[in-house]
């Protein structure tokens, strides 16, 4: 749905995908294929948009977390392979099937189902086969005692009918952490899931066509784990130090306008909870970005936006539709002027850090209610509101 209201927005630049893309590319080399995590909305992005851009750059591979993802964009005109990460019900298989997309086997229960539906519609379903090396969530555990356990059942699953076990992969759990202890995890990972794969392809005199196990930190500084594909999450939308360190650009900027300024004399608290106090007179904006467009309420008087006049701070508990900013020092920052929430001035991880979160978070909670406007080249090309009216 189209919105006329200039309220609060999130510019997704489709050229910075497309740069962060080929910086990727360079980085990886041409021999190693291209998986783009499209969950989650893109991580607020807007995934039909993102994925249109990366099937027109020459990505491999998508990823997403269920079927719903999957079927948007099989809707939307997405026709490259998608990879679904998470669970997806046995009743499901038949649509899997039909509109050729893939789907992580997790264990020998979800193999069966899924041998046994596909069977049943007269159907082959492409999986790949992931295997648990230190996550501790989902896959066939193969650690320790587990081995011979876990490989046998990993060879059971890609003998099943109805199954085309095109892939196997892990997730590490502390690429993208620094310091000796997690790399040393993260071998151990890498290693056991190596050992994992050349057991199984042993047994079976098959090799899997697709073994990825690089998600974005891996994909930065661990270019032995590349394998057949990589699965850059975050790094693809330009945030975080590994973004920063191969020169990547964000990707979204958000940003909203000031709607109201008003003036107001010492001793007067601002919003709810009255935590804010002023101690002098205070030119006051007020600006309609609050929790519920995903500005997390723990950032309340600690965190500054930016605007044409540098930073200003903002006053007070973030409510559910707006917040207030002091504009004392910025007189010419006035009623309509834009002001910018995280982006190119203001970076999101200053954001996350003052959050005690990560930059995956932030973008992931912005709303449906946030108009995204897309831009290429500098120009808008497309927007629209999640809304339904």
């Amino acid at each position: 749905m189209k919105s006329t209201l200039k309220r609060t927005w999130a510019e997704i630049d489709l050229s910075a995908l497309s740069y962060n893309y080929k910086k990727i590319r360079e980085h990886i080399g041409d021999d190693v294929m291209f998986c783009g995590v499209v969950k989650a909305d893109a991580y607020g992005h807007g995934a039909v948009m993102i994925s249109e851009c990366l099937q027109d750059l020459g990505a491999d591979y998508l990823a997403v977390s269920s079927i719903d993802e999957a079927m948007e964009l099989r809707f939307n005109g997405i026709t490259m392979p998608i990879l679904i990460l998470g669970h997806t019900p046995r009743e499901q298989v038949g649509r899997l099937i039909c509109f050729n997309i893939t789907q992580a086997v997790t264990c020998e229960a979800k193999a069966i189902e899924y041998s046994e539906e596909a069977v049943r519609y007269g159907g082959t379903l492409k999986v790949h086969i992931k295997v648990d090396t230190g996550m501790s969530r989902l896959g066939y555990i193969c650690e320790g005692d587990y081995f011979e356990h876990g490989v046998e059942g990993i060879c059971d699953a890609c003998a099943l009918p109805g199954l085309d076990a095109e892939g196997i992969f892990t997730h590490f759990a502390v690429a993208d952490e620094d310091g000796d202890g997690y790399r040393e995890y993260t071998d151990h990972q890498f290693k056991l899931f190596c050992d994992v794969v050349s057991s199984v392809e042993q047994k079976r005199g098959i090799d899997f066509k697709i073994k990825h196990c690089a998600n974005t930190g891996a994909t930065y500084s661990l270019p032995q784990t590349y394998l057949d594909m990589v699965r850059p999450g975050l790094l693809l939308y330009g945030y975080g130090e590994f973004a920063r360190k191969l020169g990547l650009r964000p990707v979204m900027t958000m940003k909203t306008t000031v709607s109201t300024i008003k003036i107001y004399p010492p001793k007067t608290r601002i919003s709810y909870g009255g935590i804010y106090v002023t101690d002098k007179q205070t030119r006051i904006g007020v600006i309609p970005y609050g929790y519920a467009d995903g500005f997390l309420r723990c950032l309340s008087d600690k965190y500054e936006v930016y605007t044409s006049d540098g930073a200003a701070r903002v006053c007070g508990r973030i409510c559910m539709d707006m917040c207030m900013i002091d504009l004392t020092d910025k007189p010419g920052v006035g009623v309509g002027d834009e002001i910018e929430i995280f982006g190119k001035n203001n970076p999101i991880e200053k954001m996350a850090d003052i959050a005690g979160t990560i930059p995956y978070e932030i973008v992931c909670a912005v709303s449906k209610r946030v108009h995204r406007v897309y831009l290429k080249d500098g120009e808008v090309i497309h927007s629209e509101v999640m809304l339904r009216m």
